[in-house]
């Protein structure tokens, strides 16, 4: 069996944890900042999870991730 290649732009933007969740950046940071409040900037900082319904799908995109 070949081994599965990983999706460059995935591994990119998804870290895989090892409790089975994907954690994945914010969007609304990169452009048109000068509207959006410190505060609303500040919170886009912080790392979320993918949702439950797309972790599998990413997964699979990520295999040797753990």
């Amino acid at each position: 069996m070949p081994k599965q290649k990983t999706h460059s732009g995935a591994s990119k933007r998804f870290r895989a944890k090892k409790s089975g969740l994907v954690k994945r950046a914010r969007s609304g940071k990169n452009h048109i900042l000068a509207k959006k409040s410190t505060k609303r900037k500040r919170g886009l900082r912080q790392g979320t999870y993918v949702d439950s319904t797309q972790a599998a799908t990413i997964r699979n995109l990520i295999p040797y991730q753990k």
